[in-house]
């Protein structure tokens, strides 16, 4: 380290009075004066003359301009954390005194002088317009159309001082001037305000005015809000409002959030009345509404009833698709549709069973289903027996199980219903004969017992199950006897294959 040797006493005295004089002739003094003239006076160089000698690596001089990749124990890096606040400070000082400003923004008759430097740092749409060979790169004005010129002064100045007031009376004006500039931060705060400020009244303008403007996060938030308070939602001016393609977006939903579906169809019928001309649109509106999911009567007495209905070729063909499914109970996996497909909210799913089995030759009393929507397995009320190689059915929410082998190898003759509301096997009437490897099949609001294993040989009988006499009786065989087979009923008919 380099070392001094301070000036004895006679010296300082000597010093002051010189820097005493100095000051008396300029009418002031500064610190770095009192250092100069004890410079000058010691025989020593000036501040300006002087160089101060670190022992460095030799090979660390070429970088003594750029910070290391890590610094030493004896480095040391300074930083100002009110730095970026200064400099934003310091331009938008420059700005406002109209200092260094090289473009001017045009908007509305109002004018932004601007800095461009500054423009192209915080968005995009001016980096791409400012850097390329587009002719606003050259003018000194420059035009911008489609925006209130309130919300652009707004957005010069969070350019330069990082603040912008969100309020409900110009979130969707500077939102959409944000979304035009491409000032993302500016857009998610505001994004961020209407999704705090939504309700029953606001939820679908809100939704409307994020899809317009391809705010995909606001825009299923909404639609979600939507459809969790559709019984509020429905009855507001907006929703009222909506065009059809929108209407039928909402209730055509899974998760559309309905105690029931009559509660769907009022929703429809609300909107229809809200405007006559939409009688045309009504069949298309009508397609999504599951008919087949509401009562009966309602439909016998409301909605077949409705003159929109009666005068409709295409909403009578719902009509009776709905009954169809709503009388024919043992069909419905012909006349399956998106419409008889349950809602979320109903607490009703559709499910696969699974009941009984092998499990590496160990005879299973297992029963369980898996959701497909939620990719989950739920365990259901066990058999009281150990089977494999049975029948399994479905008639409505109702499944029957008939046959199979016991873990001893004998073939059974039982017969047992599974009700899903109690989550309990019932035993019923036993078959007439005991049938393993049997194909088993709903027709027509009856269970068909087809061919099987009796433990001894093939059996080609075939019994028929009445569910509400809890009855078995024999109908025609098949033409030869036959184990596992697969059967299957369409339009009143069996038709049996893979014969064994």
């Amino acid at each position: 380290m380099p070392s001094f040797r301070l000036p004895g006493p006679q010296f300082c005295e000597s010093v002051f009075a010189v820097w005493k004089s100095r000051s008396c002739q300029t009418g002031s003094y500064d610190e770095r004066d009192m250092a100069e003239i004890i410079a000058v006076n010691a025989g020593l160089p000036s501040l300006s003359d002087i160089n101060v000698t670190f022992r460095v690596q030799e090979d660390a001089g070429a970088a003594a301009t750029a910070p290391p990749a890590s610094l030493s124990s004896e480095d040391y890096l300074f930083v100002e954390a009110r730095h970026p606040n200064t400099v934003l400070q310091g331009l938008n000082s420059l700005r406002l005194n109209n200092a260094f400003c090289d473009v001017t923004l045009c908007c509305g008759g109002h004018e932004f002088p601007c800095h461009r430097i500054v423009l192209a740092s915080f968005s995009s749409y001016f980096q791409a317009m400012f850097s390329t060979d587009l002719i606003e790169s050259k003018q000194e004005r420059v035009a911008i159309n489609g925006v209130e010129p309130q919300m652009i002064g707004m957005l010069v100045s969070y350019a330069y001082t990082s603040e912008v007031y969100i309020s409900k009376a110009n979130v969707q004006a500077l939102l959409a001037a944000a979304n035009l500039l491409d000032v993302m931060a500016v857009r998610e705060a505001c994004c961020c305000f209407m999704e705090r400020q939504m309700d029953e009244i606001n939820c679908v303008g809100i939704h409307c005015f994020a899809e317009a403007h391809s705010c995909k996060v606001l825009e299923k938030r909404s639609m979600d809000y939507i459809l969790e308070h559709f019984s509020s939602v429905y009855q507001q001016e907006e929703f009222l409002s909506l065009c059809v393609d929108k209407l039928t977006d909402i209730i055509g939903s899974d998760h559309l959030n309905v105690p029931k579906e009559e509660l769907v169809f009022e929703a429809a019928m609300l909107w229809l009345n809200k405007c006559p001309s939409r009688k045309q649109s009504f069949e298309k509106v009508l397609e999504h509404i599951r008919l087949p999911l509401i009562s009966p009567y309602y439909l016998h007495d409301v909605i077949e009833s409705l003159d929109v209905v009666k005068e409709n070729q295409g909403c009578q063909r719902l009509i009776s698709e709905a009954k169809d499914y709503l009388l024919l109970k043992d069909r419905r996996g012909e006349l399956y549709c998106p419409r008889s497909r349950p809602r979320r909210s109903t607490g009703t799913a559709e499910v696969i069973v699974t009941v009984g089995g092998e499990d590496d030759k160990v005879v299973l009393r297992s029963a369980e289903s898996f959701d497909p929507v939620t990719n989950h397995w739920k365990n259901l009320a066990s058999l009281p027996f150990a089977v494999s190689k049975h029948g399994l059915v479905v008639s409505d929410s109702t499944l029957y199980l008939a046959g199979g082998e016991f873990p001893d190898g004998s073939a059974s003759r039982e017969m047992w219903r599974y009700d899903p509301c109690f989550d309990s096997w019932m035993e019923m009437a036993p078959m007439n004969v005991a049938r393993s490897e049997l194909g088993l099949v709903m027709l027509d609001g009856f269970v068909y017992a087809v061919g099987g294993w009796e433990g001894r040989s093939r059996l080609d009988s075939v019994e028929c199950y009445n569910p509400h006499t809890n009855s078995w009786q024999f109908t025609e065989s098949v033409k030869m006897a036959v184990t596992s087979p697969a059967v299957v009923a369409l339009d009143g008919l069996l038709y049996v294959t893979g014969i064994k």
